[in-house]
C-alpha cells in the first residue's frame, strides 16, 4: 500500500472514532432503561335510570297526500298538546320523522302497480324525566291517538359523576394489583409513569324490584358504567 493510501485510511479512521464513541454511549444509556410494572384494572358503578326516551307517533292514510297529511296534522297536534298538558315540557318533545309515501295496489296480469292513496308518518322523541310516570304517559299518548310506539330506552343523567367514582375504583384496584406484583417480585413500587383509560356502558341489567307503573308495566332495570385503566409504575 502506498504512503498516500495509508494516510487516507488513517484519516478516515480518526474521523469515525467520535461516532463509535457516541454509539457506545447510547448503548450504555439503553442498558439503563427504566424498569416498569404495567397493570390494567377496572371500576364499576351502577345506578337506576332517571330519564327515559320514547319514540312514538301517528300514522294516517288518505286518498290524496293532502288528505293524509291533514288527518295526520290534526291527530299529531292532539297528541302533542295532550302530552304537554300531561307535564312533558316543549323542549322534551322533538320531531324525528315526517314521511309521506304513496300506497299501492299490486298490478295483475302484467299491469303495473297503481297508487291508491297516501300514508303519512309523523314521529316524535319524548324525553321523560320522571321514569315512574312512564307507563302513565304511554297510556296517555295512545289514548290521545298515537298508534305507533317504536322504542323505549333509559339513561342516567350526570353519568360523568358516576364515571368519576368508577375511575377512583379502577385506580385503587390498579395500585393494589401493582403492589402485589412488586411484592411477589421482591421490588418496590415507584411513581406512576402513565395512565390511560377506556369507558364502556354495560347493557341494562334487570333491577331486583321491577318498576310497575299504571296499566302498562315498565322495567327500567339498572345502568352500568365500567372504566378500565392502564397504569405503568416505575420500579425502585
Amino acid at each position: 500500500m502506498s504512503t498516500l493510501m495509508r494516510a487516507m485510511a488513517l484519516t478516515a479512521l480518526l474521523a469515525a472514532a467520535p461516532f463509535l464513541v457516541a454509539r457506545s454511549g447510547m448503548a450504555a444509556e439503553g442498558d439503563k432503561a427504566e424498569r416498569t410494572i404495567s397493570v390494567s384494572a377496572s371500576g364499576t358503578v351502577s345506578a337506576e335510570p332517571n330519564v327515559a326516551y320514547i319514540s312514538t307517533g301517528v300514522v294516517t292514510e288518505g286518498d290524496t297526500a293532502k288528505d293524509a297529511l291533514a288527518r295526520n296534522n290534526t291527530a299529531m297536534t292532539k297528541v302533542i298538546d295532550g302530552l304537554k298538558s300531561a307535564g312533558i315540557a316543549a323542549k322534551d318533545i322533538q320531531t324525528t320523522t315526517l314521511h309521506v309515501e304513496p300506497r299501492y295496489t299490486p298490478g295483475r296480469d302484467g299491469r303495473p302497480s297503481t297508487v291508491n292513496g297516501y300514508r303519512v308518518i309523523n314521529q316524535v322523541r319524548l324525553t321523560v324525566r320522571d321514569v315512574k310516570r312512564l307507563g302513565d304517559l304511554l297510556d296517555t299518548a295512545i289514548v290521545l291517538g298515537a298508534n305507533q310506539v317504536n322504542s323505549i330506552s333509559f339513561d342516567v343523567e350526570d353519568a360523568e359523576k358516576l364515571k368519576d367514582e368508577a375511575r377512583k375504583q379502577a385506580v385503587a384496584n390498579a395500585r393494589r394489583r401493582a403492589e402485589l406484583y412488586a411484592a411477589a417480585a421482591g421490588v418496590q413500587l415507584g411513581n406512576v409513569l402513565s395512565i390511560s383509560e377506556s369507558v364502556s356502558e354495560g347493557r341494562p341489567m334487570p333491577a331486583a324490584r321491577a318498576t310497575m307503573v299504571a296499566a302498562t308495566p315498565i322495567e327500567a332495570g339498572s345502568h352500568t358504567l365500567v372504566v378500565e385503566v392502564h397504569v405503568s409504575y416505575a420500579i425502585r
